[in-house]
Protein backbone atom coordinates (compact mmCIF):
# COMPACT_ATOMS: atom_id res chain seq x y z
CA UNK A 1 0.00 0.00 0.00
CA UNK A 2 2.92 2.38 1.38
CA UNK A 3 4.62 1.66 -2.76
CA UNK A 4 1.28 2.40 -4.56
CA UNK A 5 1.16 5.83 -2.72
CA UNK A 6 4.92 6.26 -3.39
CA UNK A 7 4.48 5.77 -7.32
CA UNK A 8 1.62 8.18 -7.89
CA UNK A 9 4.21 11.58 -5.60
CA UNK A 10 4.63 14.10 -8.63
CA UNK A 11 8.13 15.10 -9.02
CA UNK A 12 10.18 17.05 -12.20
CA UNK A 13 13.73 15.44 -13.33
CA UNK A 14 17.38 17.52 -13.61
CA UNK A 15 16.01 18.17 -17.04
CA UNK A 16 13.64 20.45 -16.49
CA UNK A 17 15.14 22.11 -12.94
CA UNK A 18 17.73 22.92 -15.85
CA UNK A 19 15.61 24.63 -18.27
CA UNK A 20 13.78 26.64 -15.41
CA UNK A 21 16.97 27.66 -14.57
CA UNK A 22 18.13 28.82 -17.87
CA UNK A 23 14.39 30.37 -18.25
CA UNK A 24 15.18 32.60 -15.48
CA UNK A 25 18.66 33.47 -15.66
CA UNK A 26 17.31 34.60 -19.76
CA UNK A 27 14.81 36.73 -17.87
CA UNK A 28 16.91 38.17 -15.22
CA UNK A 29 19.84 39.44 -18.17
CA UNK A 30 16.80 40.69 -20.07
CA UNK A 31 15.83 42.71 -16.75
CA UNK A 32 19.25 44.01 -15.88
CA UNK A 33 19.38 45.11 -19.42
CA UNK A 34 16.67 47.05 -19.48
CA UNK A 35 17.07 47.95 -16.52
CA UNK A 36 20.98 49.49 -17.40
CA UNK A 37 19.67 51.41 -20.49
CA UNK A 38 16.94 53.36 -18.58
CA UNK A 39 19.37 54.29 -15.68
CA UNK A 40 22.23 55.21 -18.33
CA UNK A 41 19.74 57.31 -20.49
CA UNK A 42 18.39 59.09 -17.44
CA UNK A 43 21.77 59.59 -15.94
CA UNK A 44 22.52 61.10 -19.35
CA UNK A 45 19.46 63.15 -18.99
CA UNK A 46 20.51 64.41 -15.82
CA UNK A 47 23.80 65.28 -16.77
CA UNK A 48 22.92 67.10 -19.54
CA UNK A 49 20.22 69.15 -17.14
CA UNK A 50 23.17 69.53 -14.93
CA UNK A 51 25.03 71.52 -17.43
CA UNK A 52 22.40 73.45 -19.12
CA UNK A 53 21.59 74.69 -15.59
CA UNK A 54 25.09 75.94 -14.59
CA UNK A 55 25.53 77.04 -17.49
CA UNK A 56 22.79 79.56 -17.42
CA UNK A 57 23.18 80.12 -14.02
CA UNK A 58 26.67 81.95 -15.00
CA UNK A 59 24.87 83.53 -17.84
CA UNK A 60 22.15 85.03 -15.63
CA UNK A 61 24.91 86.52 -13.39
CA UNK A 62 26.43 88.09 -15.56
CA UNK A 63 23.83 89.86 -17.33
CA UNK A 64 22.18 91.11 -14.02
CA UNK A 65 26.08 92.81 -13.37
CA UNK A 66 25.92 93.93 -17.30
CA UNK A 67 22.87 95.75 -17.09
CA UNK A 68 24.33 97.37 -14.39
CA UNK A 69 27.13 98.81 -15.83
CA UNK A 70 27.82 102.58 -15.96
CA UNK A 71 25.07 103.19 -13.26
CA UNK A 72 24.72 106.26 -11.03
CA UNK A 73 22.85 107.34 -8.74
CA UNK A 74 21.50 111.50 -9.26
CA UNK A 75 24.07 113.32 -7.34
CA UNK A 76 26.64 111.04 -7.81
CA UNK A 77 29.98 113.09 -6.51
CA UNK A 78 32.97 110.23 -7.59
CA UNK A 79 35.17 111.55 -9.88
CA UNK A 80 35.21 110.00 -13.10
CA UNK A 81 38.71 108.77 -14.78
CA UNK A 82 39.38 106.03 -17.25
CA UNK A 83 39.61 103.43 -14.63
CA UNK A 84 35.57 103.97 -14.63
CA UNK A 85 35.21 102.61 -18.29
CA UNK A 86 31.60 100.71 -17.39
CA UNK A 87 32.68 97.53 -19.91
CA UNK A 88 35.91 96.80 -20.82
CA UNK A 89 36.31 93.58 -23.05
CA UNK A 90 39.74 92.00 -23.05
CA UNK A 91 40.09 89.51 -25.65
CA UNK A 92 41.79 86.25 -25.05
CA UNK A 93 45.15 85.87 -26.52
CA UNK A 94 45.53 82.48 -26.21
CA UNK A 95 42.55 80.17 -26.39
CA UNK A 96 43.91 77.66 -24.64
CA UNK A 97 45.63 79.10 -21.65
CA UNK A 98 42.46 81.48 -20.75
CA UNK A 99 38.88 83.24 -22.15
CA UNK A 100 37.77 86.44 -22.18
CA UNK A 101 37.71 88.77 -19.22
CA UNK A 102 35.18 91.40 -18.65
CA UNK A 103 35.78 94.35 -16.53
CA UNK A 104 31.60 95.67 -15.17
CA UNK A 105 31.82 99.07 -13.34
CA UNK A 106 28.52 100.81 -11.68
CA UNK A 107 27.79 103.17 -9.33
CA UNK A 108 26.05 103.02 -5.96
CA UNK A 109 25.73 104.74 -2.62
CA UNK A 110 25.64 104.05 1.17
CA UNK A 111 23.14 105.89 3.88
CA UNK A 112 22.99 106.55 7.07
CA UNK A 113 20.78 109.25 8.13
CA UNK A 114 22.97 109.49 11.34
CA UNK A 115 26.12 110.47 9.69
CA UNK A 116 26.48 113.60 7.42
CA UNK A 117 26.53 113.50 4.57
CA UNK A 118 23.64 110.68 4.71
CA UNK A 119 24.60 109.57 1.18
CA UNK A 120 27.97 108.71 0.54
CA UNK A 121 28.48 107.67 -3.13
CA UNK A 122 30.57 104.85 -4.02
CA UNK A 123 31.93 103.08 -7.28
CA UNK A 124 32.18 99.30 -8.14
CA UNK A 125 34.07 97.43 -10.46
CA UNK A 126 33.46 93.24 -11.28
CA UNK A 127 35.21 91.68 -13.29
CA UNK A 128 34.57 87.87 -14.63
CA UNK A 129 37.76 85.91 -15.60
CA UNK A 130 39.26 82.73 -16.41
CA UNK A 131 42.41 80.25 -15.34
CA UNK A 132 42.82 77.00 -15.75
CA UNK A 133 41.03 74.59 -13.82
CA UNK A 134 42.33 72.96 -10.75
CA UNK A 135 40.56 70.03 -10.68
CA UNK A 136 42.73 66.47 -10.87
CA UNK A 137 41.58 64.55 -13.52
CA UNK A 138 40.81 61.10 -11.90
CA UNK A 139 41.27 59.07 -15.47
CA UNK A 140 44.80 60.27 -16.35
CA UNK A 141 48.13 58.92 -15.71
CA UNK A 142 49.46 60.88 -12.64
CA UNK A 143 52.65 62.78 -12.73
CA UNK A 144 55.71 61.92 -11.13
CA UNK A 145 55.08 61.76 -7.18
CA UNK A 146 51.49 60.70 -7.70
CA UNK A 147 49.69 63.84 -8.31
CA UNK A 148 46.98 63.61 -10.46
CA UNK A 149 47.36 66.21 -13.62
CA UNK A 150 44.44 68.93 -14.24
CA UNK A 151 41.48 68.27 -16.13
CA UNK A 152 41.33 70.20 -19.24
CA UNK A 153 38.85 72.84 -19.08
CA UNK A 154 38.92 76.51 -17.23
CA UNK A 155 37.66 77.52 -13.86
CA UNK A 156 35.50 81.20 -14.22
CA UNK A 157 36.56 83.22 -11.42
CA UNK A 158 34.69 86.64 -9.94
CA UNK A 159 36.32 89.60 -8.00
CA UNK A 160 34.43 92.78 -6.93
CA UNK A 161 36.22 95.78 -5.90
CA UNK A 162 35.33 99.37 -4.15
CA UNK A 163 37.25 102.59 -5.59
CA UNK A 164 39.40 104.55 -3.42
CA UNK A 165 38.17 108.34 -3.52
CA UNK A 166 41.50 109.18 -1.77
CA UNK A 167 44.06 106.76 -3.26
CA UNK A 168 42.15 107.28 -6.90
CA UNK A 169 42.71 103.46 -7.51
CA UNK A 170 40.66 100.23 -6.44
CA UNK A 171 41.13 99.16 -3.10
CA UNK A 172 42.21 95.38 -1.88
CA UNK A 173 39.24 93.23 -1.20
CA UNK A 174 41.14 91.46 1.88
CA UNK A 175 42.01 94.81 3.35
CA UNK A 176 39.48 97.72 2.31
CA UNK A 177 36.71 96.74 5.21
CA UNK A 178 34.08 96.57 3.57
CA UNK A 179 31.67 93.59 3.52
CA UNK A 180 30.11 93.90 -0.18
CA UNK A 181 33.53 93.67 -1.59
CA UNK A 182 35.24 90.09 -1.97
CA UNK A 183 38.94 88.72 -3.59
CA UNK A 184 38.36 85.98 -6.79
CA UNK A 185 35.16 83.48 -5.77
CA UNK A 186 34.91 80.41 -7.92
CA UNK A 187 31.57 80.84 -9.98
CA UNK A 188 32.08 77.39 -12.41
CA UNK A 189 33.92 75.14 -13.31
CA UNK A 190 34.06 72.17 -16.40
CA UNK A 191 34.33 75.74 -18.51
CA UNK A 192 35.72 75.06 -22.44
CA UNK A 193 35.69 78.56 -23.30
CA UNK A 194 33.47 81.88 -22.66
CA UNK A 195 33.68 85.16 -25.24
CA UNK A 196 32.15 88.49 -24.75
CA UNK A 197 31.65 91.14 -28.29
CA UNK A 198 30.77 94.00 -27.82
CA UNK A 199 27.85 95.72 -29.97
CA UNK A 200 27.11 99.42 -30.96
CA UNK A 201 23.64 100.87 -31.23
CA UNK A 202 23.67 99.59 -35.32
CA UNK A 203 23.68 96.42 -34.25
CA UNK A 204 27.44 96.38 -35.20
CA UNK A 205 30.15 94.63 -33.60
CA UNK A 206 32.89 96.77 -32.13
CA UNK A 207 36.18 95.62 -32.92
CA UNK A 208 38.61 96.16 -31.06
CA UNK A 209 36.35 96.62 -27.97
CA UNK A 210 36.77 99.93 -26.55
CA UNK A 211 38.66 101.05 -24.07
CA UNK A 212 39.46 104.69 -23.21
CA UNK A 213 42.83 104.88 -24.87
CA UNK A 214 43.11 102.30 -27.85
CA UNK A 215 41.37 102.99 -31.62
CA UNK A 216 37.42 102.16 -30.81
CA UNK A 217 37.67 104.79 -27.62
CA UNK A 218 34.63 106.86 -29.24
CA UNK A 219 32.59 103.44 -28.89
CA UNK A 220 33.21 103.33 -25.36
CA UNK A 221 29.56 104.40 -24.23
CA UNK A 222 27.91 103.03 -27.12
CA UNK A 223 27.73 99.53 -26.45
CA UNK A 224 24.21 98.60 -26.56
CA UNK A 225 24.62 95.25 -26.06
CA UNK A 226 26.91 92.50 -25.31
CA UNK A 227 26.87 89.14 -26.86
CA UNK A 228 28.10 86.43 -24.56
CA UNK A 229 28.95 82.56 -25.46
CA UNK A 230 29.73 80.42 -22.53
CA UNK A 231 30.72 76.44 -22.91
CA UNK A 232 30.00 73.76 -20.25
CA UNK A 233 31.37 70.53 -20.77
CA UNK A 234 29.97 67.30 -18.58
CA UNK A 235 32.12 66.75 -15.82
CA UNK A 236 32.63 62.74 -16.52
CA UNK A 237 32.06 60.15 -19.72
CA UNK A 238 28.87 61.16 -21.27
CA UNK A 239 28.84 59.37 -24.95
CA UNK A 240 30.26 55.45 -25.69
CA UNK A 241 32.28 56.28 -27.98
CA UNK A 242 35.80 58.24 -28.29
CA UNK A 243 35.84 60.08 -31.15
CA UNK A 244 36.48 63.38 -32.23
CA UNK A 245 34.05 66.34 -31.27
CA UNK A 246 33.53 69.87 -32.28
CA UNK A 247 33.77 73.19 -29.78
CA UNK A 248 31.94 75.69 -31.41
CA UNK A 249 32.36 79.13 -30.76
CA UNK A 250 30.60 82.70 -31.44
CA UNK A 251 32.26 84.60 -34.55
CA UNK A 252 35.59 83.51 -34.14
CA UNK A 253 36.43 80.67 -36.20
CA UNK A 254 40.16 80.49 -34.98
CA UNK A 255 38.76 79.24 -31.64
CA UNK A 256 37.44 76.22 -32.71
CA UNK A 257 38.25 73.63 -31.19
CA UNK A 258 38.54 69.56 -31.91
CA UNK A 259 38.97 67.32 -29.03
CA UNK A 260 38.54 63.36 -29.24
CA UNK A 261 36.79 62.60 -26.00
CA UNK A 262 33.48 61.09 -24.90
CA UNK A 263 32.45 64.69 -23.21
CA UNK A 264 29.26 66.48 -23.44
CA UNK A 265 29.60 70.09 -24.47
CA UNK A 266 26.31 72.78 -24.63
CA UNK A 267 27.15 76.08 -25.74
CA UNK A 268 25.03 78.96 -24.02
CA UNK A 269 24.43 82.40 -26.43
CA UNK A 270 22.71 85.12 -25.35
CA UNK A 271 22.30 88.64 -24.93
CA UNK A 272 22.97 90.90 -22.36
CA UNK A 273 21.44 94.74 -22.73
CA UNK A 274 23.64 97.46 -21.26
CA UNK A 275 20.92 99.74 -20.92
CA UNK A 276 22.56 102.15 -18.37
CA UNK A 277 24.95 103.58 -20.99
CA UNK A 278 24.75 106.35 -23.28
CA UNK A 279 23.32 108.36 -20.39
CA UNK A 280 26.11 109.81 -19.33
Amino acid sequence: MMRKKLSKIAGVTLIEILIGIVISVVMMAAMFTSYNVVNNSYSQVTDRAKISSQGRDVIGMMMRDIRNAGYKYYGDNVKTNNQHAPIIITKSSNFNNDCDKIDIVYGDVDYNKNKTPKYVYQRYKITYHCEKSKLPNKNAKPLPGGKQPPIDAFAIYKTKVIWDKTANNWKNPETDGVDATYKKQLIADYIEDLVFIPIDEEGKIINPPPTPTNATKSKLYKIKTIDIALTVRSTKNFFRNIKARFQETLNDQTRKKVKTDRYLRESIVVTAHARNLGMQ
